[in-house]
């Protein structure tokens, strides 16, 4: 008869196969993940970890927004249109993550970064799966989306001057403009970060001005929705005003 004041169960004992001493580090592979970053012997400066920890967990979290982003989408699609808002704000929380990490990079010296960029070859953010991912998933997100609010017989404009009559396509039209404005930040911060380390005066790695990534800024990846705010603003100044 067993002991009624011990377990039964052996829970130091993994039940997952793989390698790693526990099931914890067999699910996440653990020994995997850390064995991606170079060691202390390869390191040509010790803020290497520092760098390759920003960028590696930055791709993380941006396959995760993009799947979001790309299952809301897919949600849309079918007419599953409240679902697809909160799978869009995970995906904003995502990016912001991504952005917040950004901070990591401004406390090292721009000397001693000049010592990690000369190993990084042609390595250069424009080449960030992470990136792309996002991209695709927010044309077609917006595809998606434009194609609902045609389907209601709506232009985005009179969508946004008749929101209480549209509820969840309005809630859908913000939770998108969320999502673009903080990859507008996130790209603004990139830059801003680039600029403190290299100046605004040189190139990248490949060769890049850092300058022209201040002029990428000002892109949208979802431009109507920024479109149609100017216009309602005109709408809203051509209206007769209002009596005395």
């Amino acid at each position: 008869m067993s002991n009624p004041t011990e377990p039964d169960e052996d829970y130091a004992t993994p039940l997952l196969a793989g390698g790693g001493a526990s099931d914890y580090e067999r699910y996440l592979r653990t020994d995997e993940l850390l064995a991606l970053q170079k060691t202390p012997e390869d390191w040509t400066h010790r803020d290497e970890l520092l760098f390759t920890t920003v960028h590696q967990t930055s791709e993380l979290w941006l396959k995760l927004a993009s799947t979001e982003v790309e299952e809301a989408a897919r949600l849309m699609e079918g007419g599953e249109v409240s679902p697809a808002i909160r799978l869009l704000r995970r995906a904003v929380l995502a990016l912001d993550y991504v952005t917040g990490s950004l901070e990591m990079l401004e406390k090292m010296s721009p000397w001693e970064y000049q010592q990690i960029r000369v190993v990084l070859g042609h390595g250069s953010g424009f080449d960030s799966p992470g990136f792309r991912a996002v991209a695709a998933a927010t044309r077609r997100a917006g595809r998606s989306f434009y194609g609902l609010v045609e389907a209601a017989g709506l232009e985005l404009v009179e969508l946004y001057q008749r929101g209480r009559e549209f509820e969840q396509l309005y809630q859908t039209a913000e939770a998108l403009t969320d999502w673009d404005e903080r990859i507008w930040i996130w790209r603004f911060r990139h830059y801003a970060t680039v600029a403190r380390n290299l100046g605004e005066d040189t190139t990248g790695t490949q060769g890049t001005p850092v300058q022209v990534l201040g002029k990428l800024i000002a892109q949208r990846q979802l431009p109507e929705l920024w479109k149609a705010r100017a216009v309602l603003v005109e709408r809203f100044d051509a209206q007769e005003p209002p009596p005395a």
